[in-house]
């Protein structure tokens, strides 16, 4: 599961998504926002790297200078123009089965985000809805079509 460079669309939603969970979580001091610079060891050994991943602050006291020892709370990633949809489903899914509680796949060909949870069926968000993740970020909204920026 190897990620390659994401084209600029992908890059640009990245950084839209990554932007606008920071400038909630950081003020209200909830936990960690992190870039696809991170990686996260799975059971079967692998170090994968999410577009973007969030932890709970309670759930990680001290920031690392390794790997977290831990799954985060939520990851997304995105399908960038290169991929197929599949290979990014199954990487969405692998940290779902590792325990994550949130699992977001951004396809900015549909124009959708598909929400997957631990513990309930996956839905799939269109333009005109709001991505909101109570169990984890109560409050926090995302209208899904502010993800789009140039591409829109």
């Amino acid at each position: 599961m190897t990620d390659s460079p994401a084209d600029f669309t992908s890059g640009e939603i990245n950084t839209r998504f990554c932007a606008r969970l920071f400038a909630w979580v950081e003020p209200r001091q909830l936990g960690y926002v992190l870039s696809s610079s991170v990686g996260y060891r799975l059971t079967n050994g692998e170090v994968v790297a999410p577009r973007c991943s969030f932890i709970l602050k309670e759930r990680l006291k001290r920031a690392p200078r390794t790997y977290p020892e831990l799954m985060p709370d939520l990851i997304m990633e995105i399908k960038s123009a290169f991929d197929r949809i599949a290979p990014v489903r199954e990487k969405v899914l692998s940290f779902v089965n590792q325990g994550i509680r949130i699992g977001l796949l951004i396809d900015p060909d549909q124009r959708t985000v598909t929400v997957y949870r631990s513990n309930a069926a996956e839905s799939v968000l269109e333009d005109g809805q709001l991505l909101t993740i109570p169990e984890l970020l109560p409050g926090w909204e995302l209208p899904i079509s502010e993800l789009w920026g140039t591409a829109a």
